[in-house]
């Protein structure tokens, strides 16, 4: 383990316990290094004002001034530039559309598109247009994954946009438990017909659903040959993604 190595395998260890902090042997005990080295760590931390050391209770803890270059991180933090590399890596992949949007109130959100021109079908989508949750893959997604906004769009009369479109409440419930037993949704032809999206959610630092990503390709490829090759790839980057932000 390189000198980094170290340095942040300590900083990550404490920060771990920032309630109650830790102890230097709690702190030895959990890295595995040396003592002479973790000592040496701490006191360098300590000193420079990222760790912050109770002589009350022995404890250590992040000081605010990792706060503060945390929070300067999220002021600035670009989630179009961060997820747009691994949207391109997925579209190279798979060979077809690939999206990733957001949750704005009770509506989705579209932030990137890659899309493929030879399909020869008009997609719905399009950056910076907003979508229905309950007829879409990345709508089903937040809907599953945020239970408050699911039973306000279940209180309402939904819209079929296509004969496919779920708007049963009952029925689109059943499909949420689905999508967070699967940890992916797909829409048939539920929002453009000739059209399937499957789409996953990606997790943030807390554990929360902070966007969600998708594949979109012509309904022919379900019918010849199903679509596995793509849940597993969806799912597969919905997963790097989310370990991006850990």
């Amino acid at each position: 383990m390189s000198s980094l190595e170290k340095l942040f395998a300590i900083i990550e260890t404490v920060v771990s316990e920032q309630k109650l902090g830790l102890p230097f042997t709690a702190i030895v005990n959990r890295t595995g290094l040396p003592k002479a080295s973790v000592h040496r760590t701490l006191k360098g931390l300590t000193e420079l004002g990222y760790l912050h050391f109770n002589p009350e209770t022995k404890h250590y803890h992040g000081a605010l001034k990792l706060t503060a270059l945390g929070a300067e991180v999220i002021g600035n933090f670009n989630l179009r530039n961060h997820l747009h590399p691994h949207l391109q890596k997925m579209h190279d992949e798979t060979d077809h559309t690939c999206n990733a949007a957001i949750l704005e109130n009770d509506q989705g959100i579209f932030i990137d598109k890659i899309e493929v021109q030879h399909y020869g079908i008009r997609l719905f989508s399009a950056v910076g247009k907003s979508f229905p949750l309950h007829s879409t893959a990345l709508g089903k997604v937040f809907l599953a994954y945020h239970p408050s906004v699911a039973e306000k769009i279940l209180r309402r009369k939904l819209t079929a946009y296509t004969d496919n479109t779920i708007i049963e409440a009952p029925v689109l419930r059943k499909e949420l438990a689905t999508i967070r037993k699967n940890g992916y949704a797909i829409d048939h032809e539920e929002i453009t017909r000739g059209v399937i999206c499957v789409a996953a959610p990606v997790f943030g630092m807390s554990g929360d659903v902070i966007c969600a990503i998708s594949i979109t390709f012509p309904s022919y490829i379900y019918n010849d040959r199903g679509i596995n090759p793509e849940i597993a790839v969806l799912k597969r980057y919905s997963n790097d993604i989310s370990g991006s932000f850990k």
